[in-house]
């Protein structure tokens, strides 16, 4: 696989008035590949949103270099072409609707882009059916519920054709529904249309189906590997102040009672499965 973003050393500090600011990211050092599903968690303030900005070049980092698909952020002539490669989508979707009818604010992104009229009308119904949205394209978004926001926020992104999007906790402000709904458009943007996945979260049951899993703690990488390698290390995650996927934890509690399970069981099937398994 090739890489799509590079972050290589990274300090980032945020100032204040006595020019003397925060250290939100210390020495972070991260690859992700083309077409890889990663999750980065951790607790709010451990750095992992700032982390996201760096990834489109919202944020230029302190020290060190992000690189998008070759690209150096730090570079002006650069950042066109990266947030056309690394599009974003935040926790708000109102924040990034900007038009009364659903289709037109698909449109909005192509047409800042300068892509013909037609090719328009093509990228918005395509980027709709991916998000299973097609059908309110003559809505009002304020009619829709916040899984549906999202969703149009997203198809906006898509719509511009990047090759990687980067989540920064899109499902933080919805009920478990519209967090549902967003995950699963997320998985299909992955598995389906072969999108680079960066998704930062608080909720683990949203990392469990990713390629990689990327914990941080006071703005560095304390924990990565595969779901079922982080998961597995729930004393170290409790002990960072993060929960872990229930049945990770029902899993941890049988163990403690005598019963025999693998510490890496992430889904209820699985542990169906195993339980089923015990004489």
């Amino acid at each position: 696989m090739s890489k799509m973003i590079e972050v290589n050393n990274i300090q980032f500090q945020y100032k204040n008035n006595d020019d003397e600011g925060m250290l939100a990211l210390n020495d972070v050092t991260v690859t992700v590949e083309s077409g890889e599903f990663v999750v980065v968690i951790g607790h709010n303030g451990s750095g992992k949103s700032t982390l996201a900005k760096h990834m489109n070049a919202l944020l230029l980092p302190t020290k060190g270099d992000v690189l998008v698909k070759g690209l150096n952020t730090k570079e002006e002539e650069n950042i066109w072409n990266i947030r056309q490669t690394a599009g974003m989508v935040f926790q708000n979707p109102d924040n990034q609707i900007v038009a009364t009818i659903v289709e037109e604010d698909v449109a909005f992104g192509p047409e800042n882009l300068g892509v013909p009229p037609v090719e328009i009308i093509r990228r918005v119904e395509e980027a709709l059916n991916i998000v299973d949205m097609l059908e309110y394209r003559g809505k009002a978004p304020h009619l829709l519920s916040g899984g549906q926001k999202q969703r149009i926020a997203i198809a906006g992104v898509i719509a511009m054709r990047p090759n990687c999007i980067i989540f920064d906790e899109p499902t933080a402000m919805l009920d478990p529904s519209g967090r549902k709904e967003v995950i699963n458009t997320i998985k299909k943007l992955n598995k389906e249309e072969n999108i680079t996945i960066v998704h930062i979260t608080h909720f683990m049951e949203e990392a469990v189906d990713a390629d990689r899993v990327i914990v941080m703690e006071n703005g560095q990488i304390v924990l990565e590997g595969k779901p079922k390698e982080v998961f597995s290390k729930v004393e170290q995650l409790k002990e960072l102040g993060l929960d872990v996927p229930q049945i990770t934890d029902l899993t941890n509690e049988l163990i403690k009672e005598g019963i025999d399970l693998p510490q890496d069981i992430l889904t209820v099937d699985e542990m169906v499965m195993r339980l089923c398994q015990l004489k």
